[in-house]
């Protein structure tokens, strides 16, 4: 719950573009829906080109940006912050996309603005 958002907030932070990521749940049972949603992401990902190129960023801009984000997420705050949000989120009882979208940013901000700045 709310690591979808998460993932969108910490990919803008680092400047990669959110087309580079999503999240779709197919069931075993849903072999063609499965095969869409995969063969339309990968075209998707060929349109945008190597990782970096589409964001206008070089190979060392781009190795420092991921350093920063896998820190973030690998970070004691960062989980700390993300488990707080995500209580809050299991508090409201709220389950749509935006209102966990506004919790995720709204309880992590001070916590991803320091690691991003």
């Amino acid at each position: 719950m709310g690591a979808d958002s998460l993932i969108r907030r910490v990919l803008d932070e680092v400047g990669i573009r959110r087309e580079r990521y999503d999240l779709q749940w197919a069931s075993a049972a849903e072999a063609p829906r499965f095969v869409r949603l995969i063969t339309e992401f990968t075209e998707q990902i060929k349109e945008l080109g190597p990782l970096g190129a589409a964001e206008g960023l070089s190979e060392e801009e781009l190795k420092s940006r991921l350093e920063k984000a896998l820190d973030f997420v690998s970070s004691r705050k960062g989980r700390i912050s993300y488990g707080n949000a995500a209580k809050a989120v299991r508090k409201d009882k709220i389950w749509t996309k935006e209102h966990i979208d506004e919790v995720i940013n709204t309880k992590m901000a001070k916590t991803l603005d320091k690691a991003f700045a």
